[in-house]
């Protein structure tokens, strides 16, 4: 199937004026970034920033309740490669959860590379999901009803959050709602990281440079938590859905993860969507097939939230 008419006429104006990845510092791609921020806001019944404060940091939180009730929860981490991104970027889009899976979201402002390398993100979604779930009855949410959830590199730090609490014996989240997740591959390179290398939004060079600003050595790559498909632990994950899109790069290794979760005992749902991009549920507001797909995997965090 070819690319969405809406998304490819998008494309063709931001290829029109490619970025120079060698040229542009961390902070000049953020600011780039945050003048894309004005996407449509849907109404939630109430919006409050708040932070978590942690023994020798403190983070800051947006919480989005689509009712003024105690919810069950999801835990959202941001994508942007680990570098760009953040509780604004994302406003949008944890907006549209709250209201379809008629939950409680709470955006988490983790810190950022390259200031704050590999593992601080990794640490930052851990402990504050532990916060948030010891901090419950406060928050006004389901205490044994929280679920993680992310975009891309937040997709990539939900699931790594689920293989901690196994290690460390934290509360395990209920639930995992991964979009387009950067999961890491075992072996050749997949076909998708060829197909899709350039014009479609994520690069193969920019995730090679966002990667080049989060690992502190190449050994990181290796990591399973960095790239959790290395990990030994995956039969202890709980239910996900992971969404993919027929244009991006990530797209074979996140089914091939979904794959890998079925086999050992994980319930998956998985869909890959065809003539989308990396980055759909930016395009929600424009795209119909790009909130359809939001729709349907908040669909599942609903059922998953909702028994």
């Amino acid at each position: 199937m070819g690319l969405n008419p809406k998304i490819e006429a998008f494309l063709k104006e931001v290829n029109a004026h490619p970025i120079s990845l060698e040229l542009v510092s961390p902070e000049q791609f953020r600011n780039q970034a945050r003048m894309q921020e004005d996407a449509p806001k849907q109404e939630v019944a109430k919006v409050e920033d708040s932070q978590i404060e942690l023994h020798d940091r403190t983070l800051p939180i947006r919480i989005y309740r689509s009712e003024n009730k105690t919810q069950p929860a999801l835990v959202f981490f941001h994508g942007g490669g680990w570098v760009v991104g953040s509780i604004d970027s994302h406003d949008a889009t944890c907006r549209e959860i709250a209201n379809l899976a008629d939950c409680t979201v709470i955006s988490v402002d983790y810190r950022l590379a390259p200031e704050h390398k590999f593992p601080a993100a990794v640490e930052d979604a851990y402990d504050s999901f532990q916060w948030i779930a010891a901090n419950a009855d406060q928050l006004g949410i389901e205490h044994d009803n929280i679920a993680v959830g992310g975009d891309s590199a937040g997709g990539n730090l939900a699931t790594v959050v689920c293989l901690l609490t196994e290690e460390r014996s934290g509360q395990q989240p209920v639930f995992q709602l991964l979009l387009y997740p950067s999961i890491g591959y075992i072996g050749e390179e997949p076909a998708s990281l060829r197909e899709n290398a350039e014009g479609y939004l994520l690069t193969k060079r920019l995730m090679n440079w966002f990667r080049s600003h989060y690992y502190r050595t190449e050994a990181d790559r290796l990591n399973p938590y960095a790239s959790p498909v290395h990990s030994e632990l995956l039969h202890t994950l709980p239910p996900a859905a992971i969404l993919t899109a027929q244009y991006d790069p990530l797209r074979d290794e996140a089914l091939a993860y979904a794959e890998r979760l079925k086999q050992v005992g994980v319930d998956v749902f998985v869909k890959n969507y065809d003539g989308l991009i990396h980055g759909f549920a930016g395009f929600t507001a424009e795209v119909e097939e790009a909130y359809q797909a939001v729709a349907e995997g908040a669909a599942q965090l609903k059922q998953a939230l909702h028994k």
